[in-house]
């Protein structure tokens, strides 16, 4: 999707850092809320240009205490991704030590930016709200947060807003559901749906929780890209440069298709006091710091990115086609996950991952893919100047 030429202004923060802790308490950025206090048109550091809307913040990150060792586990790449391939999810959530395993899953998710469950038979839509919202909780999102609702009203008034159904098909929506319907690949090709989810929410996702009840006979595949690794390909120089940049998350495409179908703004909180009304734009760091792991991350990637800001237009398209270039051209980064099983699960950190489905099922007559998928709300996106890479953290 081309940047757009218009900018509008949203919160602006005023730079800070609060003070670091340990555990799994809450935290906050201080000022984080739109000030009246003017800001400066530039600021410097050194020979780095800041934006002056760039929300700064530290946050120690949280350990992983060993609770998931006891359970079969393997990675997926070395990059990204780890697999369960025996463990219920259901049973972590109600066993004795249920916030021990759910913390640590937390911080295993935002290490590996997605992890994988098979064949979850136990869950339900309830259980799986309550999960999304725990991995938040247990990992310190601020108590403001909750579950993600999306910004247009899909089916009938009486469905569970903080509930996506994702499916191809132009039926009726069941009940207590929300319809998202796959891009057609014919005009819109799979390597310009990469995304992060809700990037044009002023507090977006941190946690996706999803779940495929139906699946294709074969087909029908998800990718997931590391934002991490993304960052630690550029060289210092260029981590600085980006370091002080900000963009404008939106997706214009969003109120086209509500004006031209008359579909309803949901205009309430949608998952924290910021996301409201019909303002559906936002303003975030280029490199976002991840404050479960304290591991920078490339975030302005995807086509809910509209435009990097205090560039021009020229300048924006193109390193936002540099940036989605690394991504689509290195698929050593990427993880293509296979759904297998009814009730598959993939649990993924939005902070730090990019992902895009693979419509290759559509119009051949090899079933539906359909599934349910819960966002969790997190944080404030900020960025910490004294943030390192997954790589430098590692030592890799």
């Amino acid at each position: 999707m081309a940047p757009s030429s218009t900018t509008e202004s949203g919160p602006v923060p005023v730079n800070g850092t609060p003070e670091p802790f340990s555990g799994s308490q809450e935290w906050s950025l201080p000022n984080s809320t739109p000030s009246a206090v003017p800001q400066p048109a530039t600021e410097s550091r050194g020979n780095t240009f800041i934006d002056p809307e760039l929300l700064l913040g530290h946050k120690e990150p949280l350990p992983y205490r060993g609770s998931l060792d006891e359970f079969e586990s393997f990675d997926v790449t070395p990059i990204s991704g780890r697999e369960f391939p025996q463990a219920s999810l259901a049973q972590w959530l109600r066993a004795p030590n249920s916030d021990e395993l759910i913390r640590d899953l937390a911080v295993t998710i935002s290490q590996r930016g997605v992890v994988f469950f098979r064949a979850q038979n136990e869950m339900t839509v309830e259980l799986q709200k309550e999960l999304a919202k725990r991995l938040g909780e247990l990992s310190g999102k601020p108590s403001t947060s909750g579950l993600h609702i999306f910004p247009f009203v899909y089916g009938a008034e009486d469905r569970d807003k903080e509930v996506t159904i994702i499916t191809h098909e132009d039926k009726p929506i069941e009940k207590g559901k929300v319809h998202a319907r796959l891009q057609d690949p014919k005009t819109t090709p799979p390597h310009k749906m990469w995304h992060s989810d809700s990037t044009f929410e002023h507090v977006p996702a941190d946690y996706a929780v999803l779940r495929f009840e139906k699946l294709p006979s074969t087909g029908g595949d998800t990718v997931w890209a590391s934002g991490y690794e993304v960052y630690d390909r550029l060289s210092e120089p260029l981590k600085a440069f980006f370091g002080g940049l900000t963009f404008t998350g939106g997706q214009p495409a969003y109120h086209k298709k509500a004006a031209t179908n008359g579909t309803p703004y949901y205009t309430d909180q949608r998952g924290a006091p910021e996301n409201v009304g019909k303002h559906i734009r936002a303003i975030h760091p280029v490199v976002r710091t991840n404050p479960v792991t304290g591991w920078n991350s490339i975030y302005a990637l995807g086509h809910h990115v509209e435009y990097i800001n205090h560039v021009s237009p020229a300048e924006s398209t193109k390193l936002l086609e540099w940036l989605h270039d690394i991504v689509v051209l290195n698929h050593d980064i990427h993880i293509r996950h296979r759904w297998v099983n009814n009730n598959d699960m993939a649990l993924w950190d939005n902070r730090c991952m990019v992902h895009t489905a693979t419509p290759d099922y559509l119009g051949k007559g090899l079933g539906d893919r359909k599934g349910c998928r819960v966002m969790s709300i997190g944080e404030r996106p900020y960025h910490d100047p004294s943030a390192s890479g997954r790589a430098e953290s590692l030592v890799l």
